[in-house]
């Protein structure tokens, strides 16, 4: 049942976007050029990987040795943008539309931390990850990993059409306050090291 509602919600979330996807897009290509979509490798539900998808919000600029600049400074004025109104998480609807993601769900993290989830901390993978959830409604990158990690734990043990309904409620509710949206997006949260490990910043993480 719930994937059917993903689906056709998020077929009618596309339609009812698309202007404002097409208006990202157009602005993504005038500022940064192609590609106007990132694509990453993430673990989806049991572990098993997939190409999430994102409206790009980074450019490429590198140092004079040819790295990679730190993501706070290759953030765009139009990826803060997109970041701010949560647009460029948009595209991932389509990763709904395919199966692969939830419009509920424990955010779909980096492939390298899968071996750092203590056992508890493994059960956010018997889920579909999802655009919003139980953590992002309750503090999203303001909270620190041990409580974001637990509190996906919890959505795996409790979930339901009603908690997805709640849930929905309250992101699009914060949202329209723009409450818990960092400018930055993942430019400013930290690398999971583990529930031993100590963080180390600067890392374009969720």
């Amino acid at each position: 049942m719930k994937a059917t509602i993903d689906k056709t919600a998020a077929a009618t979330l596309l339609i009812a976007t698309s202007p404002l996807m097409a208006a990202a897009a157009v602005a993504i290509r005038v500022q940064m050029g192609s590609p106007v979509l990132f694509r990453q490798t993430r673990p989806g539900y049991g572990g098993e990987p997939f190409q999430i998808f994102k409206f790009r919000t980074m450019s490429d600029a590198r140092d004079a040795e040819g790295n990679l600049l730190p993501d706070g400074e290759r953030l765009t004025t139009v990826g803060q943008l997109l970041r701010k109104a949560s647009i460029d998480e948009l595209p991932q609807l389509l990763n709904v539309l395919r199966g692969e993601m939830s419009l509920v769900g424990p955010r779909p993290l980096l492939m390298r931390y899968l071996d750092r989830y203590s056992p508890r901390q493994r059960l956010r993978l018997w889920a579909k990850p999802g655009i919003t959830g139980w953590a992002q409604v309750h503090g999203r990158n303001a909270i620190d990993w041990e409580t974001r990690l637990e509190l996906d734990a919890w959505y795996v043990e409790n979930a339901s059409i009603w908690l997805d309904l709640r849930i929905l409620a309250l992101t699009a509710a914060q949202l329209l306050r723009h409450e818990d949206v960092k400018a930055g997006g993942t430019a400013d949260f930290d690398e999971f090291r583990g529930s031993e490990g100590q963080p180390a910043t600067q890392t374009g993480a969720v």
